[in-house]
């Protein structure tokens, strides 16, 4: 893919022989550039005003790597770091000069996934290596190629722009163009996302502008002035201004305000080559109010129009870039097009899905368990599109603010279970299998149960513990992404849920694209401590259909019952409202996944057993022995001769 450069000649840019500075101060009656390349001196180089309130001028000598801050005058000296600023010393410091375009990137032949087949992974920067937070880019990039085995096309980092301190979730932005730089700046996020490129991984940014900051706020009273104790030109300077979070709602009725946010978000996606934005509270961007809920609560046309702006402006230059919305209202509106009076995003969190499916497996009764709710929740879809959803169990806002993991909701203090893991996973196999995006949590897939705390490191040493969940998952992911070719009709978009068993607690369903062996799906799933034999059920098309996924395996626990979901031949026994069913095998809180088309056969065995007997024993040293030299059978590492290394493979593989 070309990334192409929407670099503005906004605040203070390189260019040949210097840089060129501009910069909106609207009430300044001066403004002057001061850094390390004129010995900070405030009159070495002044601005010219160049209309509408913004002041601009070249100057020589900056260099990438000088520090440097704008001075404005309006009653007064006042320093402030650049809006546009790539780089901060820290949060609180002075921007660093940087050239965006000044590195070498090896992934122009990335492609993002069709975006029905991504699978989200969502991560916090800052303790998704498992250091000691706050971890950087470059420890992340040493864990990527878990990703890779579990089966992660994308990633969706939390926010990562500059904020207070270095412990946050990252919801406080400071500077809404520099990376925060205890992660490792700029070029840390550009490595990160190159690595995850060349892995194949596409790289979602989760961003911020329903408030900003509120502390380390570089943009406040930028130029001096403000209305009240209101944060200047950037905001909001009356009621509209407050939030939960402090009086910083952007303006999104001030031209110069929308330009610079739109130009923040097409910044990433192009010059740090992002593939896709989360954008964060869009209610509180769509409405004002400090509660949104109460009484003072309101529509701001103002933040539906930058909505609009903002994704018509991404689907003008970059269409392949996927913009979700973290709204939380279901508002239809959100998914629907600009053309027809929506908002424009292509997807948002869906909590349709997540609240239903996360009641139905942490009720503590199997009697309490409603599959009619999980009916509803799987066949949901935003305007009749189910790729305009993303589906969840865990996110970082359920998984803390007094929420907990789902093991640890299930059985408290006993979060590994057998009954957390049984039932989680369950739901985690509604999530890789329902119409939409799937989505997990970081840890989610290796049963991490503590809520999620910014100083908390992820415990990798749970990926060996509980290495049956993770291969769970890495299961269902393959199956997601039709990995095997044998189940192309999960990443399509039709269902038909024919089977809905309140009393008993089953469910059956049938996903397909086109239909016909190879596509056509059906996930048969038991939310009841029992295991069902003789079970019958409608299938959509008549013949064999194969087990290709049995949640009750021992492989996922040493401790399931490994029921035997077996392959089946339909009878001609109208049921379901389906011309063919068939007796069936599940296991107590279990899922069977079925399809026309197995699995792949497994290698018959490692290539240390020559003679493939099952055991690298005495007959696989003597092949080596007796082919010493060669180039035949007992080229155990494939260098093309059989000699020690060869020798010495089979012995570390012995038994």
């Amino acid at each position: 893919m070309a990334f192409s450069s929407t670099l503005s000649a906004n605040g203070l840019e390189l260019v040949p022989g210097g840089a060129f500075a501009r910069v909106w101060a609207p009430f300044a009656s001066s403004v002057r550039v001061a850094g390390d390349f004129n010995g900070w001196n405030l009159n070495a180089n002044v601005l010219s005003s160049s209309g509408n309130g913004w002041w601009e001028g070249g100057i020589s000598g900056p260099e990438a790597g000088d520090q440097y801050k704008f001075v404005v005058v309006n009653n007064g000296v006042n320093w402030r770091p650049d809006p546009w600023a790539k780089e901060m010393v820290n949060s609180v410091d002075n921007p660093i000069l940087m050239d965006p375009s000044d590195f070498a990137w090896t992934d122009q032949s990335f492609q993002i996934d069709n975006w029905n087949e991504l699978v989200i992974y969502e991560m916090h920067l800052g303790t998704f290596p498992g250091g000691s937070p706050p971890d950087t880019f470059d420890q992340a990039i040493t864990r990527l190629d878990h990703l890779v085995e579990l089966g992660i096309n994308a990633v969706e980092l939390m926010p990562i722009n500059e904020f207070a301190g270095g412990l946050s979730w990252g919801y406080n932005p400071g500077h809404v163009f520099a990376v925060e730089e205890s992660y490792g700046g700029l070029r840390g996020l550009q490595r990160f996302v190159n690595a995850c490129h060349e892995r194949g991984i596409a790289v979602l940014l989760d961003v911020v502008y329903n408030h900003l900051g509120p502390s380390d706020l570089g943009i406040w009273r930028f130029d001096g002035w403000s209305q009240g104790d209101w944060g200047g030109i950037y905001f909001y300077n009356d009621d509209r201004g407050a939030t939960p979070w402090g009086n910083t709602r952007p303006d999104f009725g001030r031209n110069e305000v929308r330009e610079y946010l739109v130009e923040s978000a097409m910044y990433f996606l192009n010059e740090v080559h992002i593939d896709g934005l989360r954008v964060d509270g869009t209610a509180w961007i769509r409405r004002t109010g400090a509660d949104l809920g109460g009484g003072d609560a309101q529509d701001n046309p103002d933040g539906w129009s930058w909505l609009q702006y903002l994704n018509n402006s991404v689907d003008g230059q970059s269409p392949e870039k996927i913009i979700v919305a973290e709204d939380g209202y279901n508002n239809w509106a959100i998914t629907r097009p600009t053309s027809q009076g929506g908002a424009g995003f292509d997807s948002q969190w869906d909590p349709n899905f997540h609240w239903p499916v996360r009641g139905a497996i942490e009720a503590a009764n199997d009697n309490d368990r409603n599959m009619w709710a999980i009916r509803d929740a799987v066949n949901f879809a935003y305007n009749g599109n189910p790729i305009q959803r993303v589906l969840y169990t865990e996110n970082h806002d359920e998984v803390a603010n007094g929420r907990a993991r789902v093991p640890e909701t299930i059985w408290p203090g006993n979060a590994g279970s057998y009954y957390s893991r049984k039932r989680s996973t369950l739901g985690g196999a509604l999530v890789m299998t329902a119409p939409g995006v799937p989505m997990i949590f970081q840890g989610q897939e290796f049963l991490e149960d503590e809520y999620f705390r910014d100083s908390d490191a992820l415990d990798w040493s749970k990926k060996d513990t509980y290495r049956g969940v993770f291969d769970l998952h890495r299961d269902l992911i393959t199956l997601r992404r039709n990995l095997n070719g044998n189940s192309r009709g999960l990443t399509g978009p039709n269902i038909n849920f024919y089977h809905v068993n309140n009393n008993d607690k089953l469910i059956g369903f049938h996903r397909f694209q086109d239909g016909g062996p190879g596509d056509d799906v059906v996930v048969v799933m038991n939310f009841r401590d029992q295991p069902w034999d003789n079970y019958r059920i409608g299938f959509p098309r008549s013949g064999e259909w194969k087990v290709i996924f049995n949640s009750d395996s021992t492989n996922y626990g040493d401790d399931y019952s490994n029921h035997p979901g077996y392959d089946i031949n339909t009878n001609a026994i109208p049921y379901d409202g389906l011309g063919q069913s068939a007796e069936i095998s599940i296991g107590p809180y279990s899922c069977v996944i079925f399809s026309q088309v197995g699995n792949p056969s497994p290698p018959s065995g490692p290539a240390e057993d020559l003679n493939g007997d099952g055991v690298v024993g005495l007959y696989d040293v003597l092949i080596v022995l007796s082919n010493w030299g060669s180039g035949d059978e007992g080229d155990v590492n494939g260098d093309g001769a059989v000699e020690f290394n060869d020798l010495v493979a089979i012995l570390a593989a012995w038994g």
